[in-house]
């Protein structure tokens, strides 16, 4: 973990202002399809994994924080002197890093350890995005109602035909009975941090997921990053599914061909030193919030 020796710094209140609202505008953004299609009962099946699977709500992600260490000048008479874990400093308003952590402790101690552990392992790029194609293998019943591109058989024959070394509990939880036993592994939620690795498309997702749960101690351009990371990977995610997502504009990357499976790759390595560099920043949050607290 990287040492810090904390310089409080202190933003004048337009400079935090504009921040936040520049912030606000990007969030909005960001989550303004979701809020149209929540008003008129529509579904998504490929962005709604964002917001039901990761059950926060927009209101989370629209709250900028300044990350600890750092005074908001003037604002200690303003509504976010009513937030949560925040603390008075003169006539401005800190993170009360203190607090945060001493109430999540165990918490923030496993994100750290997960994320930092994650990146220093030598990323995998073998998997091609099959724990999709584990997820339906050999069941009538699929958790999307969309249509499998190749059909039933087709998809089992991929499966079949491959080695699947899923590393990552979330989604393997998800492989159908049949699936189990064709994983070379066997992850736990025990056994994430010795197992997730930076190629896993669902650890790079996830990053948003352990953002967001350290709450004010990550700067929101880093949550805002995180998520825009989520959403990236969600799309090629699904374009190599066995699930045809042409329709919502989704064209197949066809892990079941060469050419398929080159094309995966080249995208998962990216997305593989993009989660690597927002793990980086998450755990850079937590080094300053302890040096704060």
């Amino acid at each position: 973990m990287p040492h810090f020796t904390l310089a409080t710094a202190v933003l004048p209140r337009a400079e935090w202002q504009a921040r936040e609202a520049a912030h606000e505008e990007r969030a909005d953004a960001l989550t303004a399809d979701w809020r149209v299609r929540v008003q008129r009962g529509e579904k998504h099946p490929i962005e709604d994994f964002l917001f039901t699977y990761y059950p926060f709500k927009p209101r989370l992600l629209r709250r900028w924080h300044p990350g600890a260490g750092v005074v908001l000048a003037d604002a200690a008479a303003l509504d976010r002197a009513a937030w949560r874990w925040y603390r008075p400093d003169g006539d401005g308003l800190a993170v009360d890093a203190s607090a945060f952590l001493a109430a999540n402790s165990s918490t923030v101690d496993f994100i750290e350890k997960l994320l930092s552990r994650t990146a220093a392992r030598v990323s995998q790029f073998g998997c091609f995005g099959l724990h999709e194609w584990a997820m339906v293998y050999r069941q009538g019943e699929h958790r999307h109602s969309v249509p499998l591109r190749l059909g039933q058989a087709g998809t089992d024959a991929v499966v079949e035909s491959h080695h699947i070394g899923c590393s990552h509990f979330d989604a393997f939880r998800f492989f159908t009975p049949a699936a189990v036993p064709r994983n070379r592994l066997q992850p736990t939620r025990a056994t994430s941090a010795e197992l997730e690795q930076p190629g896993c498309l669902h650890a790079g997702m996830d990053v948003y997921k352990w953002a967001i749960k350290l709450g004010p101690l990550v700067p929101g351009e880093v949550l805002l990053d995180s998520f825009t990371l989520a959403r990236d990977i969600r799309w090629l995610d699904m374009r190599a599914s066995p699930y045809d997502m042409a329709p919502w504009g989704a064209e197949p990357v066809a892990i079941e061909t060469a050419d398929g499976k080159a094309e995966y790759v080249r995208q998962q390595r990216a997305f593989a030193e993009r989660s690597n560099a927002l793990r980086a920043r998450v755990v850079t949050a937590i080094s300053v919030a302890r040096a704060a607290g």
